[in-house]
């Protein structure tokens, strides 16, 4: 090792702070530890190391709340993270959006594990920081293939994996994709779409999509479309290079024959691709690069797609962010507005309930979802009609029966199961839940029973079930009750009534 680097261990676990130091020492690291948040951000603000390995959960707060502030600290915001945890796919979601955290360890690790995730977050730690904060694609390494070409069928990957693998390889090239009866060419370079044209596809339906501001270029828009050079098309580079003719509303026209084009591809069937690093882009697109992701354009074609064409009964569905190991995150292009989307969607949200929460309308939170699904960027979940359940079970094997039965999504409702106060303080806290079921024949569940009826404004219109034990006393007000032992499907039945009632209620009240 030709520096040492030092590396910041934030860790409430000391037996997990013994193995990174006796692990990493040896190999010639610096290795400073902390208990503690507070001791971890302090030693970060004094030594500003080369990398911070984070557990996720910490006395009194989380990982991600540490990556919150270091991001807030000009001094620090650069230092790259590895986050720790036992939730593995679960705190990936939870770090979507901390552009620091730029790899995971799951718990229990290996030494080699350690060992090899440390010298590569070093490696590229700060190269990933940066493109995850500006939005650009991240280079990474791979064995040069010089003029050797790349082929193959889609029948072993999607286009998003195939362009994904690319940028993220920073590869420069056109690719080829073949459809039934058309061909496709999408030119990268620098981790981003440049340009997109075709050869068989009919140009009206993406003329008829044309903003108003654009429609006078409708003649232009069906050269561009074939990529090729003729008179018009030379003229128009010519005066672009003479400054004669304003770019902007040419780029434009470009950025929708990309954004439809590439949803032409998404939307049908492909047969196979090839790329060549050799091949460049159009010279009037290589005067007029897009520069920008494939979520953005995805997302723009939806907005252009009539409404007849727009899938809008959605009614019984949410959607929840993805966190796609080796994805590519890049939104460049993507609107502010549009990004504020993506912090929402961290638990299972319906179309109505989000854009009551944005402020929008349900049109345009449909058209943007839907260009986040065909970038794998958020995924529908069907079934489920948007009631949040939290139930506190303290005993353990009739957790665990809940889970998995909530796990199938069979009763169509977010559900949330936990075993203590903490857990049920930090669910509350985050939503206003449409039911609370306690299980009250544990001095713990008597407890929080007692503390939530003392808050009970703050529960208005929540409803309430209780499970009792086999021959307790039921005592206080529920509109609903369960006596141990209970079935499943008998809590979710009780669930379904009340819910039924309130229903009604409400229809009667309106009435």
């Amino acid at each position: 090792m030709s520096e040492e680097h030092t590396i910041l261990v934030i860790d409430d676990s000391a037996a997990i702070r013994r193995v990174v130091d006796s692990t990493l020492s040896p190999v010639g690291y610096r290795v400073v530890l902390a208990a503690n948040a507070e001791e971890g951000l302090a030693k970060a603000a004094e030594l500003h190391p080369d990398l911070i390995i984070l557990d996720h959960q910490l006395p009194g707060t989380t990982g991600k709340e540490v990556c919150l502030q270091l991001l807030e600290d000009a001094e620090l915001k650069d230092i790259p993270i590895i986050g720790s945890s036992t939730l593995r796919k679960r705190a990936y979601v939870e770090y979507a959006d901390c552009p620091n955290v730029v790899d995971m360890l799951p718990k229990p690790y290996t030494p080699e594990l350690l060992i090899t995730t440390v010298a590569n977050t070093l490696d590229t730690g700060s190269l990933v920081v940066d493109s995850q904060r500006d939005g650009t694609a991240v280079p990474e390494v791979m064995d040069e293939q010089g003029d050797a070409e790349l082929s193959g069928r889609f029948s072993c990957c999607s286009l998003r994996e195939l362009l994904d693998f690319l940028n993220n390889g920073d590869k420069t090239g056109g690719i080829d994709v073949e459809l039934t009866h058309s061909r496709i060419s999408i030119f990268i370079s620098r981790g981003r779409v440049q340009a997109i044209t075709s050869a068989g596809v009919d140009a009206d339906p993406v003329a008829n999509c044309l903003p108003e501001a654009l429609k006078d270029l409708t003649p232009v828009l069906k050269l561009t479309m074939a990529g090729g050079s003729c008179s018009q098309i030379d003229g128009l580079v010519q005066l672009l290079d003479n400054k004669v003719l304003d770019p902007r509303l040419l780029r434009q026209l470009l950025r929708h024959q990309a954004s439809m084009l590439l949803l032409h591809c998404f939307q049908n069937s492909l047969t196979s691709f090839r790329f060549d690093p050799k091949r460049g882009a159009p010279p009037l697109q290589q005067r007029l690069p897009l520069d920008i992701s494939v979520v953005a354009l995805l997302v723009e074609a939806m907005s252009r797609v009539p409404a007849g064409q727009l899938e809008m009964n959605l009614q019984n569905h949410v959607f929840v962010r993805r966190a796609i190991r080796g994805q590519n995150l890049d939104r460049a292009g993507l609107s502010a507005q549009h990004q504020k989307i993506v912090t929402c969607l961290g638990e299972p949200i319906s179309i109505p309930d989000l854009a009551m929460k944005l402020g929008w309308g349900a049109d345009e939170v449909c058209r943007v979802l839907r260009g986040f699904e065909l970038a794998d960027l958020v995924e529908r979940q069907q079934g489920i009609r948007g009631r949040r359940v939290v139930i506190l079970e303290t005993d353990r094997e009739a957790a665990v029966q809940l889970r998995d039965a909530t796990q199938q999504n069979e009763y169509g409702h977010s559900i949330k199961v936990v075993r203590d106060r903490l857990s049920l303080q930090l669910v509350l806290k985050r939503n206003k839940p449409d039911a609370i079921v306690l299980a009250v024949d544990s001095e713990l569940g008597q407890q929080v029973c007692r503390e939530l009826r003392e808050n009970a404004q703050a529960f208005d219109g929540v409803r309430w079930l209780s499970i009792y034990g086999e021959h307790q006393e039921v005592w206080g007000h529920w509109d609903a009750v369960l006596h141990r032992p209970y079935e499943v499907t008998s809590l979710f039945e009780a669930l379904e009534a009340i819910f039924e009632e309130s229903q009604e209620a409400a229809c009667v009240t309106t009435d």
